[in-house]
């Protein structure tokens, strides 16, 4: 298999996905509350075995299952990766004890999860937070600070938290804790925001954390950040590809049957030109997601700069084929309730979050001057026929 097609198998297993979601989860999403949490959806997630994919299966299997979901309903997407972000780190990097403690409740559905790295003042800038870890004398951690726009803030049952355990360090300086949702000190507000998902702010006001809280070694917490976002950028990719196909399904089915001038709306060449636009811009970042995520799961060494490659096409796209679909649609695609009004409040958040378009930029520039200078001991292809 090539990272460019599909096996009949992955296909048919991508149609049970999307008969699964319309049958069992889009009717919980809808009796969910935007905003909230929705437990019943991330329980039948479990019941259905789908969160296991988050941490047995590999990079382009985890993209086939997230562009699946999210074609059919982006809120049992949305709570799948959500909780992959939150619990991949205790996966990879948790002790024995805090694996068996958690992992079992999130694969179960049982148990909310949630990744705390963003603050105030350090969104893109992941290792200039300021979250304190201040030593306790006694080998442990009291924890000072506010994090701010965490998806599944304040309902989640633990959070993954970035704390600065070194001051002035940089990213050198960040150690990861795994903090319980019901330890004291630390409380949280509820944002309300334009995509429908929670999202919220945590307080810390001394929130004590010991060595056997911690996620990996200390001062190691960056990797620990950027390894979890490297595994799942590329499918933040592959939930904006099912996005874009969504929309790009309804404005086929639409533009098949409106009357307009005399005939279809298809038959209008301004129309089916912006179609075959969306269409090949939504291929295409699909097969450069999938692309990302076979060399993830090759392990090959340009996988930074193939997943911001992957990200930003595919949420950059995902963006332009909805506004295109709301405006070939008119004036019904903006009724609260139509899926394209929907889709127009959940594609714009993944242009920001998990590293925001322009950080993608200067992560895919930087991998590409960083493969240009361990390459330099080669020929300049400028001096040939010199000399």
């Amino acid at each position: 298999m090539t990272a460019f097609s599909l096996n009949p198998e992955e296909i048919a297993r991508c149609e049970r996905l999307r008969e699964l979601t319309a049958e069992r989860l889009l009717p919980l999403a809808d009796k969910g509350d935007p905003g909230r949490v929705n437990r019943p959806l991330v329980q039948e997630l479990g019941e259905l075995g789908l969160l296991d994919a988050l941490f047995d299966s590999g990079a382009l299997d985890l993209c086939l299952l997230r562009e699946s979901l999210a074609r059919g309903c982006t809120e049992a997407e949305t709570a799948l990766a959500l909780q992959g972000l939150g619990a991949h780190p205790v996966h990879a990097y948790g002790s024995p004890a805090q694996r068996e403690r958690w992992l079992p409740p999130v694969r179960a559905g049982r148990a909310v999860a949630a990744f705390a790295l963003s603050e105030p003042g350090a969104g893109s800038d992941a290792a200039a937070l300021a979250l304190a870890a201040e030593p306790d004398g006694s080998g442990g951690w009291h924890l000072t600070g506010e994090k701010s726009w965490i998806s599944n803030a304040p309902e989640a049952d633990f959070y993954t938290v970035f704390a600065r355990t070194t001051p002035d360090a940089g990213a050198r300086g960040v150690t990861a804790f795994l903090v319980p949702a019901d330890r004291a000190g630390l409380t949280g507000t509820p944002l309300a925001m334009l995509s429908p998902h929670p999202i919220g702010t945590l307080a810390f006001d001394g929130v004590r954390v010991g060595a056997d809280d911690a996620l990996g070694e200390r001062d190691r917490g960056f990797r620990v950040a950027m390894t979890t976002l490297n595994r799942f950028r590329p499918s933040v990719g592959a939930f904006a590809v099912g996005m874009a196909q969504a929309a790009l399904d309804a404005t086929l089915a639409h533009t098949a049957g409106r009357d307009a001038f005399g005939g279809k709306l298809k038959d209008l060449q301004a129309v089916s030109h912006q179609v075959a636009e969306m269409a090949t811009r939504t291929e295409a970042a699909r097969l450069l997601v999938y692309a990302a995520a076979a060399a993830y799961d090759r392990d090959e060494p340009d996988i930074a700069g193939r997943a911001a490659m992957a990200k930003l096409f595919a949420t950059e796209t995902a963006q332009f084929v909805v506004d295109t679909a709301v405006q070939l649609h008119g004036a019904r695609a903006l009724r609260h309730g139509h899926l394209l009004e929907h889709l127009y409040r959940e594609v714009r958040a993944p242009r920001i979050y998990e590293g925001a378009s322009e950080v993608q930029r200067a992560v895919i520039a930087k991998e590409l001057y960083i493969g240009q200078a361990a390459g330099a001991g080669a020929a300049d292809p400028a001096a040939r026929g010199q000399g």
